[in-house]
């Protein structure tokens, strides 16, 4: 019964890291920026992200099932998570592309970081989260795209 209290924190967790985009919306900023044609349908971003946190949190707890409070890995897993959730409000909220670009960076080795660290401990638990790496591949190659596409516009609003 434990464990289970401990999934259901390592999932609340993961999805309160989702919260930011229920505060921040695309909107019509966004709407308005120069989009490439690759980009996935908008409709497709609610139910990957909705499998990608449910691995997430999981694969936090499989780890919390081998080896406790494993201190640095699931440091490194928190501040993946914390990096996760920065990303929305910096994107849609501030409508800073190019400082959501760098962010998302930072989230990607943080996810590679969490991958490697938690690889030792439960190889399981690592390989769930290689579906969110490259969603988050993909993400960052679309905010680098967007950021490009849209940096006069940007830059003319306050070097955002």
């Amino acid at each position: 019964m434990h464990s289970l209290l401990v999934l259901v924190a390592f999932e609340v967790a993961s999805f309160a890291a989702a919260a930011t985009g229920v505060i921040f919306r695309p909107g019509d900023w966004y709407k308005q920026l120069n989009k490439p044609r690759w980009r996935p349908p908008d409709w497709l971003f609610a139910p990957v992200w909705t499998v990608l946190y449910a691995l997430i949190g999981l694969s936090g707890w499989l780890v919390w099932l081998e080896a406790g409070i494993a201190a640095l890995p699931l440091s490194v897993y928190a501040i993946q998570l914390l990096l996760n959730a920065a990303w929305t409000p910096i994107f849609f909220g501030l409508h800073r592309p190019g400082l959501a670009a760098v962010e998302i960076m930072a989230l990607w080795a943080a996810i590679l970081a969490t991958i490697l660290m938690f690889h030792p401990v439960n190889a399981a638990a690592a390989l769930l989260l290689v579906p969110y790496l490259a969603w988050v591949s993909l993400a960052a190659a679309l905010s680098l795209s967007i950021w490009w596409r849209n940096r006069s516009k940007t830059l003319s609003q306050g070097a955002r």
